[in-house]
């Protein structure tokens, strides 16, 4: 059976997206821990993040960068951390947060999100990607 996140990919589910290439997309996620978190996680299905292609890991690296600098730009934050804790899709994923302090990676503090918020955010967020030039977020 195809993961939620391929199952996001292929319309089957509903998503909020911020980059899509034919490597790579970028969600928010339905939990944030605060506002901005988002995923950024290969087409391919890949369980260990250990195990993606070396090519694949690199490009999946490169978006993670570019729109980490989205966030920066809509949130300000002190950092965008950067976290693979792969225990609950079995689909390698990076979470992106936006974090002022370490504690801004406790998952106890995701909290559901509203559709309609997270489409406004992710509406920010493309918004500064697309201004940065990066066509990829030109997804809705």
């Amino acid at each position: 059976m195809a993961s939620i996140f391929t199952q996001i990919m292929n319309g089957d589910l509903p998503g909020h997206f911020i980059w899509r290439d034919e490597q790579v997309v970028a969600i928010m996620t339905i939990s944030p821990i605060k506002p901005g978190h988002c995923l950024v996680i290969p087409v391919e299905e890949i369980n260990h993040w250990d195990e993606v292609p070396e090519a694949l890991s690199a490009h999946l690296m490169h978006v993670a960068q570019r729109v980490s600098r989205g966030l920066k730009a809509v949130y300000n934050p002190k950092r965008v951390g950067v976290m693979v804790a792969g225990l609950e899709v079995p689909h390698t994923h990076l979470h992106l947060i936006p974090v002022e302090a370490l504690d801004d990676f406790d998952f106890s503090k995701q909290q559901p999100a509203e559709s309609e918020v997270l489409a406004e955010e992710a509406g920010k967020i493309r918004a500064a990607l697309i201004q940065a030039g990066y066509s990829e977020a030109d997804c809705a």
